[in-house]
């Protein structure tokens, strides 16, 4: 594998608000970011964090914040997130009821030159997105139903990776494909040769024994 592969490394398994701040610090240097999973408890029936955590996060550590708004109309809530720091910040596809808000919502990021990225649950189509490819900086694929950590990565997930990697060959588009659920050493080539380019790691690698092996085995330098 000769394309470089980033691992976000999630907030999810981490209930004490405390301890997200001491994995930021941890990680950083060592994952390439940390992917803020933050829950509304509408859009997703459980609820995390907030905007506060990721100022915290951002006051107290180094490393890239890769926010993904599991939010219910989060276009008001995108400014919060930008003041408190967030370089990356993904939105839902299906959290949005007015689908032109979704432009609105990509404007809005990358006029406050952070990167944006959407993202699709399970059950939705690529073709649903293909208008706002052009414009994303990402594109999150949910492997997993969102909203809880520890569930198994659904293999039907590699198709919509491999049909988004063709989109951006074919339209010669920069996104770059994120993947997120599920993930661990014995699927995460097949994620990558598939076309993903960033791997979203909760359990697999906050439980790990040694942190730096799980990623690098996720990233494939380390043999299996």
């Amino acid at each position: 594998m000769n394309k470089k592969t980033y691992i976000s490394v999630s907030t999810d398994p981490i209930k004490d608000e405390s301890k997200v701040i001491d994995y930021a610090r941890f990680m950083q240097g060592k994952a390439d970011m940390l992917h803020c999973d933050i829950m509304d408890g509408k859009f997703v029936t459980a609820e995390t964090y907030n905007s506060s955590l990721v100022q915290a996060i951002n006051e107290n550590s180094l490393i890239m914040l890769d926010v993904h708004l599991m939010c219910a109309e989060p276009l008001d809530s995108i400014d919060d997130y930008l003041d408190a720091g967030a370089n990356i910040i993904t939105v839902h596809y299906e959290a949005f009821q007015d689908k032109n808000d979704i432009v609105k919502a990509i404007e809005k990021i990358k006029k406050a030159d952070a990167l944006a990225g959407l993202s699709i649950r399970p059950e939705t189509p690529i073709k649903e997105i293909k208008m706002f490819l052009h414009a994303l900086d990402l594109v999150l694929v949910m492997s997993v139903v969102p909203g809880a950590s520890g569930q198994s990565f659904m293999p039907e997930s590699l198709e919509k990776i491999k049909e988004l990697d063709a989109l951006r060959i074919g339209n010669n588009y920069s996104y770059k494909i994120e993947v997120d659920g599920g993930i661990n050493e014995n699927n995460s080539d097949s994620i990558i040769e598939a076309g993903a380019d960033i791997l979203v790691s909760g359990s697999y690698v906050y439980g790990a024994k040694d942190r730096m092996i799980a990623m690098n085995k996720l990233r494939g330098v380390i043999k299996k």
